[in-house]
């Protein structure tokens, strides 16, 4: 019986430790409307606990304005609910499979941000003329295949064609990013977004002219190991 208690106990103190983890997440939900990544309530961001493997996701269906920690729901790596009253969001079995098969990761957003869901619309990669696109994602930004909605076959469509680019144009749908922290995967959100809208302008002009494989590689790496503090 002791030991029954000292687990139970042992995983409510876990629990009481995802609450800084539910506020950062109420904040970095904020960044979505607020950068123009949203409507309504669609879209959300996810966080894996590195002490506990739990996954903390947003509340399907709530409002940015009105979020809260306490709309923050907790799962498990299979997306069983561990903790919270309300219903995780839809794309909770996307996450899930994204932290189960990708070790490296502890954030993830989708978002269905105007002009990047433009190019996952017609099922096209955002080529690397830009040098922003060179620092941030180091390649084109790829595209999935086509995946049903309401099931288990987004993951899949996430891991195997992402790479190691920060985010994937899901086909007829909309954008994932990932991170290995949430406010990254947010990050790489607001980027997708702002070159998808430069590269769509440029294509206005005329025809952008993709920067050679060789200078992708150096621009990315001096952004990686230089670049900030």
């Amino acid at each position: 019986i002791e030991d029954v208690r000292e687990i139970a106990k042992n995983k409510w103190e876990k629990l009481d430790m995802l609450e800084k983890l539910k506020e950062q997440l109420v904040e970095l939900h904020l960044e979505l409307p607020k950068n123009h990544l949203v409507m309504w309530t669609s879209g959300n961001v996810s966080a894996r606990d590195a002490e506990t493997g739990f996954v903390v996701i947003k509340a399907s269906g709530i409002r940015y304005e009105f979020l809260r920690p306490e709309h923050m729901v907790v799962v498990d790596l299979e997306g069983k609910v561990v903790e919270g009253k309300y219903k995780p969001s839809s794309d909770t079995f996307a996450h899930t499979y994204v932290y189960r098969n990708r070790p490296d990761v502890n954030g993830v957003v989708h978002t269905h941000s105007t002009f990047a869901t433009a190019w996952a619309a017609v099922g096209r990669p955002i080529p690397p003329v830009l040098t922003a696109i060179c620092d941030e994602f180091g390649g084109p930004i790829p595209v999935s295949g086509y995946s049903k909605i309401g099931g288990d076959e987004i993951g899949p469509e996430i891991v195997r064609p992402i790479g190691d680019s920060p985010a994937i144009l899901m086909k007829n749908h909309g954008v994932f990013t990932v991170g290995r922290t949430p406010e990254a995967a947010v990050k790489a959100a607001v980027m997708v977004e702002d070159v998808a809208r430069t590269v769509f302008y440029a294509l206005q002009l005329g025809t952008p002219e993709v920067i050679p494989e060789e200078e992708l590689a150096r621009a990315h790496r001096r952004y990686v190991e230089q670049y900030g503090q």
